[in-house]
């Protein structure tokens, strides 16, 4: 029967992630998941998916109810952990509303959504439940299990109007010639690939206690000809130069700052009609743990800069 669990691992790991957007916190529910199912009358559990998956999803809502998650998930002091592109954590990305659900956009906004909400949303756009099994996953009517969804849907959606999918060499360019322009000091450049009601957020590597955030084209812009003009202290800090790759973090386009074989920083852009809208950097270590673990099995490019 532990056979039987491992094989699903992988999917519940997936689930647990878009419900906490935490990696560690997904590895945590699945390793109390399996506790659970090692206690269980197997027996009389007649389908261990379904089962395994109500118990997920069950963990990962109490998780989320816990005074602690909601001080580490207080509104401007929480970031999704990142994930490269191939990490068996994303799950499955088959459709439209799979990789979407992975976005660390939607995984943010998904904190404005209720618990249930939140649940449903993942439950049906990521893993195609029908309603019916979300009730029984859940607890609660086949008509409270679609009014929930309605309402993710809703909010998810005026949420991320504007943003579109970018074919992937457009991305490329539009990031590496973003890159080029904030290393290099040319301003006007930088304003010209944001919108104009651009946003850029940070952790501050985990240091300031909360989220920096800066508004406006000309704000973002500062930022990053700040953030990304190598210096003597930031390589100090590192331990060394980097090497500047061009990835793909939870779907989006992202530039990964790799010092030898670990990630330090990753940054990752959300884009609509050619332009920028988000940026979003990553420094935290205990954050980027995950990331760069796998970046170690990972053969990557040629980096844009192999000396920063």
């Amino acid at each position: 029967m532990t056979d039987l669990f491992e094989a699903g691992r992988t999917r519940l790991a997936s689930l647990a992630y878009r419900l906490l957007g935490s990696a560690a916190d997904a590895e945590d529910v699945v390793q109390d998941a399996f506790l659970h199912w090692q206690a269980a009358d197997r027996e009389r559990i007649e389908v261990p998916e379904a089962w395994l998956t109500r118990v997920v999803t069950n963990l990962c809502l109490d998780r989320l109810r816990s005074a602690r998650a909601r001080r580490e998930r207080a509104v401007g002091v929480w970031l999704p952990e990142p994930l490269l592109a191939g990490d068996p954590m994303l799950g499955p990305a088959d459709t439209f509303e799979q990789r979407e659900s992975v976005s660390l956009a939607v995984l943010t906004l998904m904190e404005r959504l209720s618990l249930l909400e939140r649940a449903v949303y993942v439950l049906r756009e990521a893993f195609s439940y029908r309603h019916a099994e979300i009730a029984g996953i859940l607890g609660i009517t086949e008509s409270a299990s679609q009014q929930h969804l309605h309402r993710a849907r809703a909010r998810v959606g005026a949420a991320r109007r504007g943003a579109d999918a970018v074919d992937p060499a457009s991305a490329r360019r539009i990031v590496e010639e973003f890159f080029t322009a904030a290393a290099s000091g040319r301003t006007e450049r930088l304003v010209a690939l944001l919108t104009d009601d651009a946003t850029a957020i940070s952790d501050g590597a985990g240091l300031a206690g909360k989220l920096l955030r800066f508004d406006s084209a000309r704000r973002v812009a500062a930022v990053a000809r700040a953030g990304f003009t190598s210096t003597a202290a930031k390589r100090r800090l590192v331990g060394g130069p980097s090497a500047v790759h061009y990835a793909l973090v939870n779907g989006a386009p992202a530039l990964l700052f790799v010092p030898g074989d670990r990630v330090v920083g990753a940054v990752t852009f959300d884009l609509a009609d050619g332009r920028i809208t988000t940026m979003r950097g990553i420094a935290a270590p205990a954050r980027l743990a995950r990331l760069s673990e796998f970046w170690r099995q990972h053969v990557p490019d040629t980096p844009l800069v192999a000396r920063w």
